[in-house]
């Protein structure tokens, strides 16, 4: 298949799939953080070039519960919000047959429709905490491929640093190698 992975600059799930001998491109606004197939640029540049899948990871900023409080004390952040909450919007409507839209716990699923899975990295061989939640179209929920002990809230409890929000959004591998499994 041809997938594209949207908003993603670790290269960890296209490499997931290109493992699996899809062609699999990246597309973030960064560059790539591993050599291979990657687009640095808007995802829109390139929505409509034929995709058979794809797997986007919007910029959750704006959009997760744990952020939106601010948007009382700093107005100018619900505009932003609003823009990302379009941007999810365009993303889940794009003309490809199957797509898998993935966020954390926020606003997408009071403003646009609510997930229709949320996975936790233990159930994929990680021992860490982080809700993640799936919008799916044409596509299965996924299955725990790994559960494991463990389960520590290591991401909330990182320390601040330049690459705080790196770190926190980087889909973990064995999430990844679960989207290529049973997708792909």
């Amino acid at each position: 298949m041809k997938i594209l992975i949207a908003c993603e600059y670790s290269g960890t799930v296209r490499d997931a799939f290109i493992q699996r001998g899809h062609d699999a491109m990246s597309c973030d606004l960064l560059p790539t953080d591993v050599p291979g197939p990657h687009y640095q640029g808007d995802v829109r540049d390139i929505l409509n070039d034929d995709w058979d899948m794809m797997i986007a990871h919007p910029p959750c900023t704006y959009l997760c519960s744990s952020g939106l409080h601010w948007n009382n004390r700093r107005p100018w952040r619900a505009a932003q919000t609003e823009e990302a909450l379009e941007f999810v919007q365009l993303l889940l409507e794009a003309n490809i047959a199957k797509i898998a839209l993935e966020n954390p716990i926020g606003c997408i699923s009071t403003r646009i429709r609510k997930p229709d899975q949320t996975v936790q990295p233990w159930q994929y061989g990680h021992g860490e905490v982080k809700a993640t939640c799936l919008w799916l179209k044409n596509l299965s929920k996924l299955n725990p491929t790994n559960i494991v002990d463990g389960r520590e809230p290591r991401m909330w409890k990182l320390p601040p640093s330049a690459d705080r929000w790196k770190i926190r959004s980087e889909t973990y591998k064995g999430i990844a190698e679960a989207m290529a499994e049973q997708w792909g």
